[in-house]
């Protein structure tokens, strides 16, 4: 018999946790693991327009790691007996050796930038924003049930390696980065 992607058991409106326990979609743990699923298709669309390999290779390790924290999200913390990815200190590390690589190397910032300058910055831009909106759907799921802290301090690290990618990319592409000047009034 074929796997079908379909099993009609959410069409009124629940879904199942690994481990069984079924919530309804709009449940916060559902909008935690949902949004670190759309941040990880951010990332993807990310990795296909970068063309530096070492980028692209610490772009699928990411997409890995958020894979990682998704299925623990996904899971039950009390009734899931499965092995699951973890997380480690070590995949923090790694962020936090790119974030210092780039910024070894890009201009000092002098003020905020605006999002933008080129497609390919832009696409940084979204992914860090998204990368927020999952931390803050994290936060608020951690508020109340078991989560790991790692989760949140993973992708706090993210979004600041996307914003320091976002100015790489922008140095590379010959990108304008505008700053951002408030108007007085």
């Amino acid at each position: 018999m074929a796997f079908k992607i379909y099993t009609k058991t959410g069409d009124k409106g629940e879904t199942s946790l690994i481990g069984g326990t079924r919530l309804p979609k709009q449940h916060v743990r559902i909008e935690a693991y949902g949004t670190v699923d759309e941040l990880n298709s951010h990332i993807g669309l990310l990795r296909d327009v970068v063309n530096d390999k070492n980028t692209v290779d610490l772009l699928i390790s990411i997409q890995d790691r958020l894979f990682t924290m998704g299925s623990q999200l996904a899971a039950d913390p009390k009734k899931n007996k499965m092995p699951l990815p973890t997380l480690h200190e070590e995949d923090i590390v790694a962020l936090e050796k790119a974030i210092d690589q780039i910024d070894a190397h890009v201009p000092e910032m002098k003020s905020f930038v605006l999002p933008g300058g080129h497609m390919h910055v832009s696409y940084c831009h979204i992914a860090r924003c998204v990368c927020r909106r999952a931390e803050r759907a994290v936060l608020r799921l951690a508020e109340n049930e078991q989560v790991d802290e790692i989760h949140g301090k993973y992708l706090n690290r993210l979004s600041d390696y996307l914003f320091m990618l976002s100015r790489q990319l922008s140095l590379d592409l010959k990108a304008n980065e505008i700053p951002w000047v408030a108007k007085k009034d």
